[in-house]
């Protein structure tokens, strides 16, 4: 399956930083992130993953009532090991499910969605929180990015594409 590929390919950067930050980087606060550190934005990424494959048996998902474990927001390897979780769980067959949210107070929704587009969701959500790390990382950190780190697919085709036709 291509998405399954393409969030490995994702993982395996997630992961690759996560070695390369020490304790204090993936804990600090960072101003630019409104307050929040790394390792929250890497909790919430895995945390998306862990609700959508715990939903996927009952058919049912929530995305708002995932756990919240703070030993992935503190402890990199404990991200490191749920990276690896998350992407042993991803070959699973395609089915509808039926995704539920809250948007305001009292406002429930609950709508049809399918295991590969929620795999979508969550693989372009975790496009935009690996810019936000990237964001928090160069305020605290000399740690080189692959320039991909962060971008999505579509964006870097586009500079690609532009910068052939600037070129010529």
């Amino acid at each position: 399956m291509q998405l399954r590929s393409a969030i490995i390919r994702l993982f395996s950067q997630l992961t690759y930083l996560l070695e390369q930050l020490s304790d204090e980087e993936y804990c600090m606060p960072v101003e630019a992130l409104s307050g929040a550190t790394i390792g929250q934005h890497y909790r919430h990424v895995i945390e998306c993953f862990h609700e959508l494959g715990e939903g996927y048996d009952c058919g049912d998902v929530n995305y708002d009532l995932r756990r919240r474990d703070r030993r992935l927001e503190t402890c990199r390897q404990s991200a490191i090991r749920q990276l690896k979780f998350a992407e042993d769980t991803l070959g699973k067959a395609d089915k509808p499910l039926r995704l539920h949210a809250a948007f305001d107070e009292g406002m429930n929704v609950c709508i049809v969605s399918t295991y590969y587009r929620e795999l979508l969701h969550n693989l372009d959500h975790t496009v935009h929180h690996m810019a936000m790390i990237r964001l928090g990382l160069s305020a605290i950190s000399g740690i080189r990015l692959p320039e991909s780190f962060g971008i999505a697919w579509s964006t870097l085709k586009f500079r690609n594409n532009t910068n052939s036709i600037h070129s010529n």
